[in-house]
């Protein structure tokens, strides 16, 4: 999809080839039909971006005070990297919107797919072909008013929140400084609510316009015309209210308001103009400075826009999504008119023009609409989508039965390299476990493991082995290819099914081993995930304890370039790289997040393999999982972050794993062995199938993590995130 962006450093602005944003719960994916641009706000924005340094410094005070205490903290180079790479970096435009229901997330039920919303917000509402809204940010368009006047909502909720500030009462006059977008909607909203209204403001054209939408009276803030205006309406005792709706560094609106308001009378900044008091003017008549906060209670708290936390209306008659929800209202019911507000409508496909011809004052406008393509044909879906099988177990599924006490009796169909140096190993002098038979396709290579490792027989007939009642479960340690067949297999013929990862190398092949699930009945499958059960991972998930709210994961894979003649690079027959080896770090951050994934985003480097993979979590949670074969040999192969609720979880490489919250924690600083729990995954698996207990890992999360897995070819196909869509 395509997206308005700035670079705040050159001033670049760019229609954008973005990703499109995934659904995430408690929210809805929205198509939009027309956006605002804040004539005020955003050109204020794209005027700074093309000052010089020091005069970005100059027009953002705030910014340089946090620049000296970062100085002071991590010095000067560390700073400018920081501050630089801030500001070369891509910024998003927008705020105000409305468009059509693409995707419902979980959790939301006030809306449908096809419905027309208006939507807030300047992370949510942006210039953008898509948007992810959450639902206090969004509020269901009334029947009959036009999109591009319900596109007005967000900066209609800005009006009204400034109004409400006011508290403006019947028969009272007000004067609002600044007829802008905002102004023209203020001097409205106070007539709407019997207020007599005066407006100020040096163009001429934007007075009468104020005037033809009923103001009382308007002009120029430094005419004697404005304080007549204000002395005839209130009997000389001047404006019960005045509204600062102003910009620009000039100090004449703030002294203007000490003027002509009334003694103690309030004064409401909305705008972003200068705030250099008058000391002796505001405390004479004791005024009442107020501030308005953007749209409205709930802005700014994270509780309320992004997790949908509603404020009681009992203690808090106005939020952020009522204010939406009543300008609209007002405006389907005709108490406000924005159609005259509208100066041009711009083709998307020309936002970059636009935006240069308002900073140049050739386009000189109130309100500015983009028109988006499409906007009147049948919705398309948002993003690609790649089943997740359901599991349907057909009759009953249940352990097969064996003698209590017996050994349990275990059939290896492969013997290479990773079965005989992390498997088997493990297995050997284990109590209670019996080796029965090795299955290869070559008589010495079984005749070897059967040497090594004490296996009763060797063979390489799999027919033989998956006809023996006696053997009680079977090992699949092939070639990736291979893999689904043999599983699929040894399910129909009642079997405990041990794979190595991957499960499957195509949705077919998934769609066929659960297809063995349901004709069987037999569940009793594990795939060789053994991350989730190394010892050190799971003493730091059990210190870092319950998670509360969201979490970000960052997982570093750094794989290494393949030995020259690697069957790895079989990819015709074996499948990529990552399909053969990335469920298992899929698994990990699964396991850690406690879900699995919702959508799938891949992206590759340029040139070489390195993969960079983001996955979405119901509750919001995203892990990044960077796949890379370029990094140097000497480097830790596996690193792993996970933060939520102000804590942090970090492992190095399972050797070295700490925890930072209120009391921090590190594992031993001796060195230790990596155990990736093998150990641990092998023994679970045996206890399963001696007690008929339930597998270590459920079917469905080996499902959803082979799933998410085979959706980074999609992803990397499409050049989009992926929806991993559950069947029924």
């Amino acid at each position: 999809m395509r997206q308005v962006v700035q670079n705040y450093k050159s001033g670049e602005l760019a229609l954008l080839d973005v990703p499109v944003p995934g659904c995430k719960p408690g929210g809805v994916l929205v198509r939009t039909a027309y956006s605002l641009i804040s004539t005020g706000t955003e050109l204020m924005k794209v005027s700074e971006a093309g000052m010089s340094m020091l005069g970005k410094a100059r027009s953002r005070p705030d910014q340089v005070a946090k620049v000296m205490q970062s100085v002071a903290t991590n010095g000067v180079p560390a700073t400018y990297r920081k501050v630089m790479g801030k500001l070369d970096s891509y910024t998003p435009l927008g705020y105000s919107l409305c468009g059509v229901v693409e995707q419902v997330g979980a959790g939301i039920d006030d809306v449908a797919v096809g419905d027309v919303v208006a939507c807030a917000g300047n992370e949510h509402a942006l210039h953008a072909e898509l948007n992810w809204v959450p639902k206090n940010l969004y509020a269901p368009v009334p029947d009959g008013l036009a999109p591009r006047h319900a596109a007005f909502g967000t900066v209609g909720s800005i009006a009204m929140q400034g109004v409400r500030r006011g508290e403006p009462q019947l028969g009272e006059v007000a004067l609002v400084i600044g007829l802008g977008l905002i102004g023209q909607l203020v001097a409205q909203l106070l007539t709407a609510s019997g207020v007599r209204v005066v407006g100020a403001d040096p163009d001429p054209a934007r007075c009468e316009l104020a005037e033809r939408l009923g103001a009382a009276a308007c002009g120029d803030p430094g005419s004697a015309a404005v304080e007549a205006a204000v002395a005839e309406l209130t009997g000389g005792h001047g404006a019960d209210q005045v509204y600062l709706a102003a910009g620009g560094g000039s100090n004449q609106p703030v002294e203007l308001a000490a003027h002509l308001a009334r003694d103690r009378g309030r004064v409401v900044d909305i705008g972003k103009c200068r705030l250099d008091l008058p000391w002796n003017a505001y405390y004479e008549k004791e005024l009442d400075v107020r501030f308005s906060r953007s749209y409205g209670p709930g802005r700014y708290d994270p509780e309320y826009e992004l997790e949908g936390r509603d404020y009681p209306i009992g203690y808090v008659r106005w939020t952020e999504r009522r204010n939406l929800a009543c300008f609209l209202d007002l405006v389907a019911r005709g108490r406000v008119d924005v159609e005259p507000l509208i100066s041009h409508i711009a083709d998307f496909d020309n936002a970059v023009e636009t935006y240069q011809r308002l900073k140049d004052g050739e386009l000189k406008a109130v309100a500015v609409l983009f028109g988006y393509p499409g906007t009147d044909r049948p919705a398309e879906a948002p993003t690609p989508e790649v089943a997740v099988p359901a599991v349907r177990r057909g009759s009953a599924a249940t352990a097969p039965a064996r003698a209590a006490k017996a050994p349990v009796r275990l059939a290896f169909v492969g013997a290479g390299n990773y079965a005989s140096s992390m498997l088997l190993p493990h297995l050997a002098q284990r109590d209670g476990v019996e080796l029965s038979t090795v299955v290869t396709t070559t008589a010495l290579s079984a005749a070897n493991a059967q040497r090594k490792f004490g296996f009763a027989e060797a063979t390489t007939d799999l027919d033989a082995v998956l006809g023996d009642k006696s053997i009680d479960a079977v090992f699949v340690v092939t070639r990736h290819s291979s893999h689904a067949d043999l599983t699929r297999k040894a399910l129909l013929a009642g079997k405990t099914v041990f794979v190595e990862k991957p499960l499957a190398l195509t949705e077919d092949e998934l769609s066929g081993v659960l297809a063995a699930v349901e004709e069987s009945g037999n569940d009793r499958l594990q795939v060789g995930f053994n991350r989730r059960f190394a010892p050190l991972l799971h003493e730091a998930r059990q210190r870092f304890g319950a998670r509360t709210g969201p979490a970000s994961l960052r997982y570093l894979v750094n794989a290494g370039p393949l030995a020259h003649g690697s069957w790895y690079t079989q990819q015709g027959t074996e499948g990529s790289r990552f399909a053969g080896e990335g469920g298992h770090f899929v698994d990990t951050a699964s396991w850690l997040l406690a879900a699995d994934p919702v959508s799938v985003y891949a992206v590759t480097t340029a040139g070489n393999d390195d993969l960079q993979l983001v996955l979405r979590y119901p509750d919001g949670s995203t892990a990044t999982i960077s796949y890379v074969t370029t990094g140097a040999t000497g480097f830790p192969k596996e690193t792993l972050d996970l933060v939520a609720d102000g804590k942090v979880l970090r492992l190095d490489d399972f050797v070295r794993a700490s925890v930072y919250g209120r009391k921090r924690w590190v594992s031993s600083r001796l060195p230790k062995a990596r155990d990736k729990g093998q150990n641990a995954e092998l023994a679970a698996f045996v206890r399963a199938v001696r007690t008929g207990g339930p597998m270590p890992i459920p079917l469905e999360s080996l499902v959803a993590t082979t799933a998410a897995t085979l959706a980074v070819r999609t992803s990397l196909a499409g050049g989009a995130p992926v929806t991993l869509a559950r069947t029924r």
